[in-house]
């Protein structure tokens, strides 16, 4: 017997497009897909012409399973590159974390934060754990993909700065793969306070997955957590001046 077909809107059918935008888990547009999906292609091409994108160790990246991706960050150019290092398939189902205090202020950066990136608005000083309470959620379901920077905001120098024990907390003690990865050249390309990125190449570098299930959840944990995938991070910065 064929079930009855019913029609249900969108929840957030009475809000405007900006309250739209910022609220999070968002409700599905075909509009914005298609919107995201051509500048991704757009955004791909010009990664590979300007910045001569180059991607090691991309078999990791072609899992069905949900996955943490963790990696440097020295500017604005690193969350591209992740993406772009992503099949297609996977892009609408990407989230990057984003500040909510610098992305999700004015209309112009909420459209790119949204749209264009498809980010998960972090609130850093008071609402932390609930923060990555919505993270849990989205690495519960199967074929999420979600992109952390530890270090907490861009390096102003190009060096790695210490990872902060929130990642350790978001892991600890679930099973999802967590992929340390290793951005070269986008710091020399974009720096922070930069207006416009320069012609330089971009190598992304992707280490093998890694698995916090086993361990207990706890602060001691969590700080250990972040310590090991900083130091994943460094060795693939080694590995990339041995190419």
């Amino acid at each position: 017997m064929m079930k009855r077909w019913q029609y249900a809107p969108a929840a957030d059918l009475d809000q405007t497009l900006v309250e739209r935008l910022r609220h999070f888990p968002r409700e599905p547009d075909m509009l914005v897909y298609a919107v995201r999906s051509l500048a991704a292609m757009i955004i791909r091409g010009l990664l590979r012409t300007y910045c001569r994108f180059e991607i090691i160790g991309e078999e990791h990246l072609r899992s069905n399973r949900s996955f943490v991706l963790v990696a440097n960050h020295s500017s604005h150019l690193d969350t591209v590159c992740l993406l772009a290092g992503l099949p297609l398939r996977r892009l609408h189902r990407a989230f990057p974390v984003a500040a909510a205090d610098y992305f999700f202020k004015s209309v112009p950066r909420t459209w790119l934060a949204t749209v264009v990136v498809n980010a998960l608005p972090f609130v850093r000083q008071t609402q932390v754990r609930h923060s990555l309470e919505i993270c849990g959620e989205l690495l519960s379901n199967a074929g999420n993909v979600l992109i952390i920077f530890p270090e907490g905001t861009r390096s102003r120098t190009g060096d790695l700065q210490e990872f902060k024990g929130g990642i350790g907390v978001l892991v600890a003690g679930r099973d999802v793969p967590v992929l340390p990865c290793y951005l070269d050249g986008a710091f020399r390309a974009w720096p922070k306070g930069s207006r416009f990125p320069r012609p330089r190449k971009v190598r992304l570098i992707v280490g093998e997955p890694l698995n916090f299930a086993s361990v207990v959840p706890d602060r001691s944990s969590s700080a250990a957590i972040a310590a090991e995938l900083q130091f994943a991070v460094q060795e693939l910065a080694k590995q990339n001046e041995d190419l």
